[in-house]
């Protein structure tokens, strides 16, 4: 059942409910209103007459034996100006005693009831009748009936106008889901990157924009999917065609092989071999199975003897590296393997795109709010394009000035790098303008997430 329809039914069956309520509820209170009427038009005349029956039964020895002749006798009915009847039946409808005109059944039927009790026990029925009460009793029977029949047809036209406003609303609610589903079968078909228009700013307004959103976000992960199949293609298509070519000319000459016309072989497999263990590394840590041995670490003693380890390639480049600190703090839950990686990277890339007589600035402080420690790694390169910057942690990603295929490695460092700060529950992040340098920032938390 589509949602329109559920939404009419529940509409429907609320209204038609509450209808028939409404005129149950109006013709209950119309009668009882009209039996109270009934029975207090003659109280006084009732409770006279009842007195007296009770007490001629309870001075007969509880019995009614010869009340019709006592009754005749004593006159006990009190002249009112009316034409009078009673009657008086037992607990079991056997007729005691009839008074008046009337007859029985016309009494029971228009007439007001009241029960006779002694000792807490049902003696009685008595029946009073006189032209009066017939006609409230009339109007009781009559009045409520019509009021009934008259609001019961208004209720009726009400539920169908009711019903035709139901429908309109549903389908009105419905509409722009209605609108929606087509865009969802296309992107169902594959359409990624389709976008539904937005027509309100309601939850259906929101629904909208979140599928715009999904789209999109299916969308880039698409082009990027596609983007990292040729990239891996492209790069084991690279050292694939040497090691080929180097063999094939090796076999054509018929020579023996010499062991350094194995070194151009032997380089390529080593990129080959690391390009594999990057990229499996890069889907552990995605899928958040790369194992960490967390253990409390001393970022400034790590990071100083990273600063040493890099001593021969800034020395070739006359390169400048001032570390500072402005935190006593320094020390952080994380594995030390992985972080060295991190930053080893970031080093090693600060030394390749600063011009020789450069400096590197290697900073540690804490966050704002104490609870992460920051570091930073700055360099005097020529910095990158603005437009660069959200794509610098893509798989492969290379700008045409600071990440030529000529001067990088295989575009996974910044990658790998970023996802095993977010595996330490950190962050990192990069701010550069041309011609200024490129500063990356690392954020550990003093506290690591599975503590």
């Amino acid at each position: 059942m589509s949602a329109g329809r559920k939404i009419f039914f529940v509409i429907a069956s609320f209204i038609v409910g509450m209808s028939a309520v409404f005129v149950m509820l109006t013709y209950i209170v119309i009668r009882d209103s009209m039996d109270v009427m009934l029975q207090h038009s003659r109280k006084e005349e009732l409770l006279e007459i009842s007195e007296s029956l009770t007490r001629y039964y309870t001075e007969n020895g509880g019995s009614f034996a010869g009340v019709e002749t006592e009754a005749s006798a004593q006159e006990p009915v009190r002249k009112t100006g009316h034409q009078e009847s009673i009657l008086l039946v037992s607990p079991d409808q056997t007729l005691l005693l009839h008074q008046g005109t009337a007859q029985p059944k016309l009494i029971r039927n228009l007439g007001v009831m009241r029960e006779l009790t002694a000792d807490g026990k049902l003696i009685g029925k008595l029946y009073y009748y006189d032209t009066d009460v017939a006609n409230l009793t009339k109007l009781r029977i009559g009045t409520p009936t019509s009021i009934a029949i008259l609001l019961g047809g208004g209720a009726l036209l009400f539920v169908l106008l009711s019903l035709g406003a139901a429908y309109w609303i549903s389908r009105r609610l419905t509409s722009p889901l209605r609108a929606l589903i087509p865009f969802i079968d296309r992107l169902g078909q594959g359409e990624y990157g389709i976008q539904a228009p937005v027509v309100s700013k309601d939850e259906y307004g929101k629904v909208a924009l979140a599928f715009n959103g999904m789209s999109s976000k299916l969308n880039q992960a698409e082009v990027v999917r596609r983007n990292l199949v040729a990239d891996v293609a492209h790069e084991l298509r690279t050292p694939l065609t040497i090691v080929r070519g180097k063999l094939d000319l090796l076999q054509q000459s018929g020579q023996p092989i010499e062991p350094t016309g194995l070194l151009p072989v032997q380089d390529e497999l080593i990129r080959l071999t690391r390009l594999v263990g990057d990229l499996h590394q890069l889907s552990l840590a995605e899928a958040g199975k790369l194992p960490l041995d967390v253990k409390p670490c001393d970022m400034t003693k790590l990071l100083q003897r990273l600063i040493e380890r890099i001593s021969p390639e800034t020395e070739d480049k006359a390169l400048v590296v001032r570390f500072t600190s402005t935190t006593a703090n320094t020390t952080v839950p994380v594995d030390p393997n992985r972080i060295t990686q991190v930053f080893l990277n970031l080093l090693i890339n600060a030394i390749r795109y600063t011009p020789e007589g450069g400096d590197i600035y290697v900073s540690l402080h804490e966050d704002e709010d104490s609870k992460r420690l920051r570091i930073d790694i700055r360099d005097s390169g020529p910095g990158i394009d603005e437009e660069h910057l959200p794509y610098l942690f893509n798989r492969f990603y290379r700008t045409d000035q600071a990440r030529a295929r000529h001067q990088g490695g295989m575009g996974l460092g910044l990658a790998i790098a970023k996802e095993l700060v977010d595996s330490h529950g950190g962050a990192i992040e990069v701010e550069s303008r041309l011609g200024r340098g490129t500063t990356f920032k690392v954020s550990l938390p003093y506290l690591h997430p599975a503590s």
